[in-house]
């Protein structure tokens, strides 16, 4: 059975020159020959990402979304630039191909690399595919300690000390996120005042020993190996890359982290099968990451109530562009729902602790 995961007929108002692209891949790649076919990746809602295919050659192409965007955002060089620096270090990183920032070709920078066949995990597992709870267990833990050995690469060793400004960062990042969200605020999303708050008032020193943080790291960017989908093969979406607090990135993955004791309505925004049976908890992944890091933190609250509020505007920036008719991506109607929720989430963390 087939499980690997699959590409579509691209998006309405999403194609592009696809002779263009043909031609830019020929000069650029050896090998090919015959018609580029070109599908599109059904989910994301950032960079959009193509399945590109010449024969019995497969690979991916990622480029900025249409329409109105945040200027240091969709950073096609650096994502590319990111790849080529920790692919030596990191075996799970696709390797990237070719790049290009001539506007003559699709009217923006992209980059194409490899395209890492696999699975990937979805809102549910796909048909034909079942975990026990052990192997759900195993699972869960193999996505911690591929997050762990990120975290243990020597950036400078791989050639990007010069990634990220960790001094300063979780302080740039709770005031960086807080005017993004009042920027992209609508009228029909929370205000998140309390939360930005707390967050300004609560925010820990810097840490002594930042590492590389992949800043968006959940089951749906990581491949699973078909033959065995307990294995990883695959990281996927370095957009938001940098050096930092990896305890911060570690908040940031548990933001999407709903469990099966979560509330109604967080299981109504789930995008992961992280409720199955075996999956660990919160404090589970928690515990485990500090054991394999020797990082202590006396309350994870901030990092949780952080990793909260930042997918909050993430979402938010997202519905801000359909709510002013920017996309007409239908998928993104629904997203100021999840910003109420996550500011229900972000409050109980706020005045609960950790959970």
């Amino acid at each position: 059975m087939d499980l690997a995961d699959k590409s579509q007929p691209i998006r309405p108002d999403e194609g592009f020159d696809e002779s263009a692209l043909e031609a830019f891949l020929k000069d650029s790649l050896p090998n090919l020959s015959g018609r580029l076919i070109v599908h599109q990746f059904p989910s994301g809602f950032s960079n959009l990402t193509y399945h590109l295919r010449f024969g019995g050659h497969e690979f991916v192409m990622r480029r900025p979304p249409f329409g109105t965007k945040a200027k240091s955002a969709h950073d096609m060089k650096r994502e590319y630039t990111i790849l080529k620096a920790l692919k030596p270090f990191y075996p799970y990183c696709p390797e990237p191909l070719a790049y290009t920032e001539d506007p003559s070709i699709l009217g923006c920078p992209f980059y194409v690399m490899e395209r890492l066949r696999g699975i990937i995990l979805r809102k549910n597992l796909p048909a034909g595919l079942t975990f026990t709870p052990h192997e759900m267990q195993q699972l869960c833990e193999t996505l911690l300690d591929v997050l762990v050995e990120l975290h243990q690469i020597d950036y400078d060793k791989a050639g990007l000390g010069e990634l990220g400004h960790p001094k300063g960062y979780v302080r740039r990042q709770v005031e960086g996120w807080s005017k993004r969200y009042r920027d992209a605020r609508t009228e029909d999303a929370p205000d998140f005042e309390a939360v930005m708050g707390w967050l300004a008032a609560e925010m820990p020193s810097d840490t002594p020993s930042p590492t590389i943080i992949h800043n968006d790291y959940r089951f749906d960017n990581v491949v699973l190996d078909e033959a065995a989908p307990q294995k990883i093969i695959g990281v996927l979406d370095w957009e938001m890359a940098t050096v930092g607090d990896p305890l911060m990135d570690l908040g940031n993955t548990l933001a999407y982290w709903v469990q099966a004791d979560d509330p109604e309505e967080s299981q109504l925004m789930r995008l992961m099968p992280t409720h199955l049976e075996g999956a660990l908890t919160r404090r589970e992944l928690v515990k485990r990451y500090m054991s394999k890091t020797g990082r202590t933190a006396d309350d994870f609250a901030f990092y949780s109530a952080f990793g909260l509020f930042r997918l909050a505007v993430i979402a938010q920036q997202i519905y801000y562009r359909y709510y002013h008719g920017q996309t007409k991506d239908e998928r993104f109607k629904m997203l100021i729902f999840g910003v109420h929720v996550l500011e229900k989430a972000a409050t109980r963390v706020m005045n609960e602790g950790f959970f």
